[in-house]
């Protein structure tokens, strides 16, 4: 008998420990996601910077990186400066850079909200409009843009956010102009591991160009959201581009990465 309760003392001890240190290793777990994840990523940042201007000149192969700065004006309202570095023709390597004013309207009903939502406040809203400009300096013709975007979002209760982008643009290119009209739609959710949240993502885009009078290009992206610090993200992704403009069409393979950071007024 004595024996046998000896035993049972020592089996409880066994999963007592093996609780404590299950506790422990996934704490482990989080204090490196929450410490090292962000370490990490900045450096990757800062590695595919200063690697971007050659890997850009490939044709059908490109790198694309971004900068996105965010200040939230008011609960309806905020003001955003976009820089990127992007191929908008065959044979022109271009970036662009320009100012946005968002507003949107009318919250989401939803049942949780995950940290993409609390650093991007428009995901939590119906409805959003966005007024915009781009300059596009390039080695052939310089563009100035001007767009207009009406962006409608649901979210259901699984956790799935679907958007659907409006966007017209103008076009001004050495005193001509041309004008595109692009919708775009995405499909996203956030899941959460050892109490970090990250938000995978897909996307499909179609562009109608006044030139050509058809709808000449489809992009279709993959890629995922990364928060972290607080107030930044870092996102990469793929996406394919078919362009069927001109014959033969062009296709496009390329890789970016964009860092996002918002800021509040107050």
């Amino acid at each position: 008998m004595a024996s046998l309760i000896f035993h049972d003392s020592r089996l409880q001890l066994f999963k007592v420990g093996l609780g404590v240190g299950a506790a422990h290793f996934c704490r482990c777990i989080q204090g490196i996601i929450a410490m090292k994840l962000p370490l990490l990523l900045s450096i990757i940042v800062v590695l595919c910077l200063l690697l971007g201007g050659s890997a850009a000149q490939a044709q059908t192969e490109q790198y694309w990186p971004e900068i996105d700065t965010y200040i939230g004006i008011n609960s309806h309202m905020r003001f955003s400066l976009f820089a990127a570095k992007t191929k908008e023709e065959k044979t022109t390597t271009d970036g662009e850079i320009g100012p946005n004013f968002d507003f949107y309207f009318q919250r989401l009903r939803e049942i949780k909200s995950p940290t993409r939502m609390r650093l991007d406040q428009s995901k939590s809203r119906r409805m959003m409009f966005r007024i915009g400009y781009r300059y596009l300096p390039s080695t052939g013709s310089t563009t100035n843009r001007l767009f207009f975007e009406v962006t409608g979002r649901h979210y259901f209760k699984s956790g799935l956010l679907i958007a659907d982008r409006n966007r017209g643009e103008v076009n001004f290119v050495e005193g001509e102009s041309y004008w595109r009209y692009r919708n775009r739609i995405s499909f996203e959710r956030t899941l959460e591991i050892a109490g970090y949240e990250f938000t995978p993502y897909a996307r499909a885009e179609f562009y109608y160009d006044s030139r050509y009078s058809k709808f000449s290009r489809t992009a279709l992206d993959a890629g995922c959201v990364f928060p972290f610090w607080q107030r930044f993200e870092f996102e990469p992704y793929y996406e394919h581009q078919n362009d069927t403009a001109k014959s033969p069409n062009r296709q496009v393979d390329a890789f970016g990465i964009v860092l996002s950071m918002y800021f509040r007024t107050r």
